[in-house]
């Protein structure tokens, strides 16, 4: 009998590619092959790579490198790029990296097998010519559903105008591909969360994002797949789940009800086995009142917004071609905070935009100081291919943009530790995902996975990863809370254990 094909997968990037690795992997392993966690020990080393910004290119880049260094001092024989920067530069990425045996793009994803298996058996599999994937899809949202069939979707499932069967005989925690368009999926980790793809692409056109060029428009997940994929979540003893696309507000309008997540929030959260259900990447020019109340007051669904506000400057936010101002992102928090005081929130900031001001940079500097928010992230503006602000004029010098940089994370800083000692008194329920002799790590309703912080528990005898755990806050270390277990609760833990 011939020795199994192994295969490693290697994620870099957000939330959205850590799905898609899993999409592939569950191909893979549908197929025969053999997954393994040390890239040393496969056969094909695959690097799912992010294509965002400047350093997470370069982290890709290194990422493959290392990988590449591996042949010819072990098993590994092969190094294949997929994800975005593979999609996003194609061919060009396959010239300027040939230590990168394959360079593969969504369209590949169908037939991922087939491709590692020729490029182990040394032959070349030619990278493609990137394209704009918004052209794949009708402009009209409302007839994007019935193209869909025929387009690669990464977190979708098959791209086929007949979709493929899942084989009979899935091997065990392989996810049955249970709809049309519902993906194979094997899980990568033992984490008690796991990420739920809404949609893909995005409609949106910020003149700093090169992202809908190359993830496309925006299609929508029908709510059914949603729904099997997180139920087979909670059977692999999954407790959070984290929705994610390129702007979650927005799902629903091409299935005809832009509404949708309202009445989507509640069914999962009725989903067996599951603690907690989290919404990620939401616009704040599109929040709605139904939207924010279904957030606040469902049972299980955490007040957790992760609100894209980039800015809070007008003329900032107009040559971003976004919308919105300080006044009424406040307004908008306090909206959220008169219905979920503890309500978690959090977002990310661009600084050094051309023809930002130092009016503007004072101005987004109010917003921060009054928003309260949980986590902050800052970027300094630096031009991306391929999109209209790399076109503008009144460009800041590279020195100033790092300036104000550094002055607004120093600031950020400040504010969200700031922050997290309000919360010293509160009640939070954490879920534990790790326990070693560092002491018992997890994170509470208003903290996302690596992105927010998490809370230190006091004490955790008899505690595993995966117990929710009702705890007061007692101190903060930055970000980071410490908390005291409640009376009684490790004792719950420890019968439901039993």
């Amino acid at each position: 009998m011939p020795e199994r094909r192994t295969v490693a997968l290697v994620t870099l990037g957000c939330a959205r590619n850590e799905v898609d690795s899993e999409e592939l992997a569950g191909r893979l392993e549908a197929d025969g092959w053999d997954l393994v966690e040390d890239a040393a020990e496969a056969d094909v080393a695959v690097v799912n790579t992010c294509g965002f910004v400047e350093a997470a290119k370069k982290d890709s880049v290194d990422a493959l490198l290392e990988a590449n260094d591996l042949k010819g001092h072990g098993r590994t024989q092969a190094v294949v790029a997929v994800g975005c920067m593979a999609e996003r530069y194609g061919k060009d990425l396959a010239e300027a990296l040939p230590e990168a045996d394959g360079v593969l793009g969504f369209d590949d994803y169908a037939d991922i097998s087939d491709r590692l298996q020729t490029i182990l058996s040394g032959g070349i599999h030619a990278a493609h010519t990137p394209r704009d994937r918004r052209k794949l899809l009708p402009i009209s949202p409302a007839q994007r559903q019935e193209s869909a069939a025929s387009v690669a979707l990464p977190g979708h499932g098959p791209a086929a105008e007949t979709p493929e069967a899942a084989p009979a005989d899935l091997p065990e925690g392989l996810a049955p591909a249970s709809g049309p368009r519902a993906p194979l999926r094997r899980r990568l980790d033992g984490s008690p969360v796991a990420s739920v793809k809404l949609a893909s692409g995005c409609d949106r056109r910020c003149s700093f994002c090169a992202i809908p060029s190359f993830r496309g428009s925006f299609i929508s997940r029908r709510p059914s797949d949603v729904l099997n994929e997180t139920r087979w979540l909670a059977e692999q003893g999954v407790k959070e789940i984290m929705l994610v696309s390129e702007n979650n507000t927005s799902y629903g309008k091409d299935l005809g009800d832009i509404r949708l997540l309202e009445s989507l929030l509640p069914e999962l959260a009725e989903v067996d086995g599951l603690e907690r259900v989290r919404v990620s990447y939401l616009q704040p020019a599109e929040m709605r009142p139904g939207l924010i109340d279904v957030l606040t007051s469902t049972p299980k669904v955490v007040p957790y917004f992760d609100l894209s506000f980039q800015h809070s400057a007008p003329g900032v936010l107009r040559a971003m071609r976004r919308f919105g101002d300080t006044d009424r992102f406040l307004e908008l928090l306090d909206t959220i905070r008169g219905k979920a005081p503890e309500a978690g929130v959090r977002s990310n900031f661009i600084v050094g935009f051309p023809g930002e001001t130092e009016a503007d940079l004072a101005e987004l500097e109010r917003f921060l100081n009054g928003a309260r928010l949980d986590a902050i992230g800052v970027f300094g503006y630096s031009d991306e291919e391929g999109t209209e602000a790399a076109t503008y004029e009144n460009k800041l010098d590279e020195d100033v943009v790092a300036e104000r940089l550094a002055h607004v994370s120093r600031l950020a800083e400040e504010l969200v530790s700031q922050r997290a000692e309000e919360r010293v008194g509160e009640t939070v329920q954490v879920l534990v995902e790790s326990v070693d002799e560092e002491g018992v790590y997890g994170r509470g309703a208003h903290q996302a996975p690596e992105t927010d912080g998490q809370v230190l528990l006091t004490s955790g005898e008899g505690l595993s990863v995966g117990r929710m755990v009702e705890a007061k806050v007692v101190g903060t270390e930055g970000v980071d809370l410490v908390a005291e277990p409640l009376d009684g609760s490790l004792a719950c833990s420890e019968e439901a254990g039993r």
